[in-house]
């Protein structure tokens, strides 16, 4: 894989898990509030941890895409693109549901405070937000930062695969969601 072929790997993982997450929006209000038997949260509930979890995700990806475009001043970006592999692999496990326990942190956690339109308006800006970040490093600067990841003991992260962690966390719910469905659906039949 080269590094065109890379960032559009990430781009259209991006667009694609936020295509298959806002038709949850327009799920019955039954299904979007109720509450699976294992105690876990609602579909509305996730929905809202989804854009709390890129909120913050989203400040590192700035601070980072900051720092990586600063960089291109000191580092020889030829010299790093020639040496790197484009390998999003090590990152799959993010992106499904139960691969691993992580304890979020309480700042993640569902309020209840805002609406589904405040919601989708908030992951359409952060989806956008994300693939202007892409743009202003396209010629692979985003190669000359990274930033630690402690989720699964991922070590350090490139400003790439920061943007892919967000985008394999919001798909790694959609699994759950639809857990929640099929057992509102089951209990209801």
């Amino acid at each position: 894989m080269n590094l065109e072929s890379y960032i559009q790997a990430i781009q259209l993982h991006l667009l694609d898990t936020h295509n298959r997450i806002f038709p949850w929006f327009k799920q019955s209000d039954a299904i979007k509030h109720y509450k699976p038997q294992d105690g876990g949260w609602s579909v509305a509930e996730i929905l809202e941890h989804i854009s709390l979890t890129s909120h913050f995700l989203i400040i590192l990806i700035d601070k980072a895409t900051d720092k990586a475009l600063r960089n291109v001043h000191d580092i020889n970006l030829e010299e790093v693109l020639s040496s790197s592999e484009f390998n999003l692999g090590r990152l799959e496990a993010i992106g499904r549901h139960k691969s691993f326990d992580w304890i979020r942190p309480e700042h993640m956690e569902p309020t209840g405070i805002k609406s589904d339109y405040e919601i989708i308006d908030i992951m359409v800006n952060q989806v956008n937000h994300c693939l202007n970040q892409l743009n202003k490093l396209k010629h692979g600067e985003g190669l000359l930062y990274n930033t630690t990841m402690t989720v699964h003991d991922l070590g350090k992260l490139n400003v790439y695969e920061y943007i892919y962690f967000l985008s394999n966390h919001a798909a790694r719910h959609i699994t759950q969601m639809e857990e929640n469905k099929n057992e509102y659906l089951s209990l209801n039949a």
